[in-house]
């Protein structure tokens, strides 16, 4: 197996300009999808595209489409399919409606460094506004007239709400393991992010067998991205966060980080975090002491460590495709997953 053509992987900006006039398609038809008759959930879907964010999962998708297309025709310049294009605006809403739904369930106050959409709009209305995000999602997928795709997004949608449902069942308790953490990151973040993949070569008309290595690719992606995030949650500065840091563990939420550090603790340790979970802020434990207890037990470094493996899994999936741009962009963005600040 050659591994020696993943070192020559695109820098961030290069890969973003390698798809830069299909994200721009996507863009546009966000814009325009996310038109309601009720002007109030138009206000909210024009909020959430106005914030920004760095589109990873259209990205994941068309990158996917490009690489099959150039693959199958022969040529780098094969054109991305208009399925494509379609497919990233539908992944980009349903990640939308997640993120409206979960600020509400986390009775979030920032997102992206701004208020979110249940402070600006209430709890009642983003609910409605998430589901209707939802739906459009599936309108646009049901254009396509492919039941595969259909398939596909609703699975994923089971899935992603299973997630929620489970992590609402760990609120507040210390006893989380493992195998619960992994199970969480598996369904709110690594499912999507294969699913994209699956999408692309879809829309890019590659069979089941190029779907299952770019769905295998994405998935270890995913699980990467989110134990980045548990980390980031710790460790980024609030300003490059877009919202304060420690707000995993201030709503009741015991990530991997802290399970590692919970494996090791004192009694007295324990009672630190019950305390922050039982009154869901930092007024009697300064979240420095938190930090202190997972520098004490390596907790980070060994997230890190894990989610290290995943990506390394992922680029292991790629070294078996030709060299040509799109993989070399796929190879990147394992690197932007595991090296990033925000």
């Amino acid at each position: 197996m050659n591994l020696g053509k993943l070192e020559r992987a695109l820098t961030a900006n290069e890969v973003f300009d390698l798809i830069k006039g299909d994200l721009v398609e996507v863009e546009r038809k966000l814009s325009a999808e996310s038109v309601a008759s009720v002007d109030t959930v138009t206000a909210i879907g024009q909020y959430l595209q106005s914030a920004g964010g760095k589109r990873l999962r259209p990205a994941l998708l068309i990158l996917s489409a490009r690489l099959v297309s150039s693959e199958l025709a022969g040529e780098i310049s094969a054109g991305c399919p208009a399925g494509a294009i379609h497919l990233g605006a539908v992944v980009e809403l349903i990640h939308a409606a997640t993120l409206v739904h979960d600020d509400v369930i986390d009775a979030a106050q920032t997102r992206r460094g701004r208020p979110s959409s249940n402070v600006k709009w209430g709890n009642h209305t983003c609910v409605l506004a998430g589901d209707w995000l939802y739906m459009q999602a599936f309108q646009i997928a049901l254009r396509e007239r492919n039941f595969q795709t259909l398939d596909l997004l609703i699975g994923l949608t089971q899935v992603m709400v299973e997630g929620e449902l489970l992590q609402l069942e760990h609120i507040g308790r210390i006893d989380v393991s493992e195998p619960d953490c992994m199970e969480l990151v598996d369904r709110k973040t690594a499912r999507l992010f294969s699913v994209c993949a699956r999408l692309g070569v879809l829309a890019a008309g590659g069979d089941a067998a190029l779907q299952e290595r770019l769905g295998e690719y994405a998935w270890n992606l995913g699980m990467a991205f989110q134990l980045v995030d548990d980390v980031l949650d710790f460790t980024a500065r609030e300003q490059t966060l877009g919202k304060p840091v420690g707000g995993d563990l201030r709503e009741g939420k015991v990530t991997l980080p802290l399970v590692y550090a919970l494996e090791r603790a004192t009694a007295a340790e324990h009672r630190l975090v019950r305390t922050i979970l039982e009154e869901r802020s930092y007024r009697t434990v300064p979240f420095g002491r938190i930090l202190d207890l997972l520098e004490k037990y390596r907790a980070i470094e060994r997230v890190r460590d894990r989610a290290q493996s995943f990506t390394d899994k992922a680029r292991m999936v790629l070294s078996e495709f030709p060299d040509s741009p799109y993989q070399r962009a796929l190879v990147a963005v394992t690197g932007l997953v595991t090296e990033r600040d925000h």
